[in-house]
């Protein structure tokens, strides 16, 4: 039996590390202060489209969002969202337009977030992801649920008011379980959705539903989607996925049965992994490990005791 050491529970999940950006939520209904940023030099901002934003290699070799002063913006006036201010006082504003702007050097490339998750910093994650989540959210969220009128931007983006019933309207985030589901036996649980290439593998994950609780959600997907009981459920971390509005809890949870029975609606194969059965199917190309932005990465990190590799990751 291989020892494994783990080198990876204190590294931060992608898209959860400090930003350094304070979100500044009581400036978003201050509109004399709000234009007051926007006109200040120092006010940086950036045009999110369909999900993606504008990347580009600074001199130094990082990736950065390409970002412009304010006086440099497209026009926009309603879709334009503040996203907070940094430590040094400068203010970031998204602006969302139907198609990214053109960039004469043609450096720069458009990108979404699974591929520059991966690549920025912290703080230009932390804006890229706030920003996303915003648009989603926007473009999904025109009318009034109560009356059907069409609704009106506010608080900086982050309300949508009805001018004619008066409903407030606000980001919806939907809370998702994904777990790692492992045994007596120290082996981890993977599983293959229907849609999924042959040797995808990751945890297993379901949506919250009304009037349950995160454990009982865990308990319930986990037997739903492959027959297995979970006893012990333990809280890891959260992440946000925009994709285009859930928030990702992660688990860790103690199977106290080990019989397998798919359920053929949402997974086609499960399997129960020791390390070195793991370890043995990544090099051989039998399994492909889950995208490296994943909280469902960290949570098979967390148990395997190393990084996955990154070969053929979705």
């Amino acid at each position: 039996m291989t020892t494994w050491t783990d080198h990876t529970a204190d590294r931060p999940i992608s898209l959860t590390a400090p930003s350094g950006i304070d979100r500044a939520a009581h400036h978003r209904l201050d509109e004399a202060w709000l234009a007051a940023a926007w006109s200040h030099p120092s006010t940086r901002c950036f045009v999110v489209s369909g999900g993606q934003v504008l990347i580009d290699e600074a001199a130094d070799g990082r990736t950065e969002l390409v970002m412009t002063p304010s006086f440099e913006a497209p026009l926009t006036e309603a879709h334009r969202y503040f996203l907070g201010t940094d430590e040094e006082g400068v203010s970031y504003f998204a602006l969302q337009k139907d198609s990214l702007p053109g960039r004469m050097d043609e450096s720069a490339r458009p990108a979404g977030l699974r591929e520059a998750g991966l690549l920025l910093s912290p703080r230009d994650a932390g804006l890229m992801v706030h920003a996303v989540a915003l648009e989603n959210w926007q473009r999904l969220h025109r009318f009034c649920s109560r009356c059907g009128e069409r609704t009106v931007i506010a608080a900086a983006g982050h309300i949508r008011r009805c001018p004619a019933c008066g409903a407030e309207h606000y980001p919806r985030t939907d809370p998702a379980v994904i777990m790692a589901v492992i045994d007596e036996q120290d082996r981890i649980l993977l599983g293959r959705q229907v849609h999924w290439p042959e040797g995808r593998f990751s945890t297993l994950a379901g949506f919250v539903e009304p009037g349950e609780s995160i454990e009982q959600s865990v308990r319930r997907e986990v037997h739903e989607e492959v027959g297995i009981d979970v006893g012990e459920v333990e809280y890891v971390a959260s992440q946000p996925w925009p994709f285009p509005s859930s928030l990702m809890l992660g688990f860790v949870a103690r199977a106290t049965s080990t019989g397998i029975e798919v359920d053929g609606d949402e997974i086609h194969e499960a399997r129960w992994f020791s390390r070195d059965e793991l370890g043995a199917a990544f090099e051989s190309g039998e399994v492909l490990p889950p995208y490296g932005i994943s909280i469902a990465a960290r949570l098979i990190e967390r148990w395997y005791g190393r990084e996955l590799p990154t070969r053929g990751a979705f």
